[in-house]
């Protein structure tokens, strides 16, 4: 584990806020278009809000991805799933499109509203093509900090949310758009939705999509800059 000194306390803690913020926005964006659609289950939960405290999951948002940004293993982490009730939707395949999609859509959108204002600081000159700042200033330097992990952690967990591996969203994204006789065949993947999203994740199949993703999204941000 090594050394937990005061700067990796602050690493965590920007890293923390970050990701029970984003997976806030992520299952808010379920309840709010799930209710969009008829079914107000999860409003009635109180899960249309951007209070962590209805999403948190104390074993998958809090412990296990403390124990990854100190170890160094795989991040395994969730929020506490967001109820929805199908038979209310209003256009059930459409709904369950958009219902699985906005999640990482909201993802998408906070990771380019923090790679526009990254884009912004390096135009103005505040941060150079580095991201380094030529203060001194700790908070400088720690909202910088914030605004690159918001964008990593979302990119990452809206490609990651996307991929077609229940229970991830980007499985029920695919069973809406495929033709409905597949639908037997996706009620059997479900069954080995975990084994296969464990398996993506510690044989490294999930870092080598990161490490082709993350390159292109930078270049995203930079584009057209000298």
């Amino acid at each position: 584990m090594g050394n937990i000194d005061s700067e990796t306390i602050g690493q965590f803690v920007l890293y923390m806020v970050a990701l029970i913020f984003s997976l806030s926005v992520h299952e808010s964006a379920h309840a709010w278009t799930s209710n969009m659609f008829g079914d107000d289950l999860a409003r009635l939960q109180g899960r249309i809000s951007l209070n962590p405290v209805a999403h948190v999951d104390p074993i998958g948002t809090l412990l296990f991805p403390a124990i990854a940004f100190f170890t160094g293993a795989p991040l395994i982490g969730w929020a506490k799933p967001t109820p929805v009730n199908p038979l209310r939707w209003r256009n059930k395949r459409v709904a369950n499109f958009w219902v699985s999609a906005s999640g990482a859509i909201s993802n998408f959108i906070i990771a380019f509203i923090a790679g526009v204002t990254i884009r912004g600081l390096y135009s103005f000159g505040v941060v150079n093509g580095r991201l380094q700042l030529a203060t001194d200033s700790t908070i400088a330097h720690g909202a910088i900090e914030l605004l690159v992990t918001f964008f990593i952690l979302n990119v990452a967990l809206g490609v990651f949310n996307l991929l077609p591996i229940p229970p991830l969203d980007g499985s029920k994204v695919l069973a809406s758009i495929l033709p409905e006789s597949f639908e037997s065949g996706f009620e059997t993947l479900e069954q080995f939705g975990f084994i296969l999203l464990f398996i993506a994740v510690f044989t490294g199949v999930l870092g080598v999509i990161f490490n082709f993703v993350m390159p292109i999204a930078w270049s995203l941000v930079f584009i057209g800059a000298r």
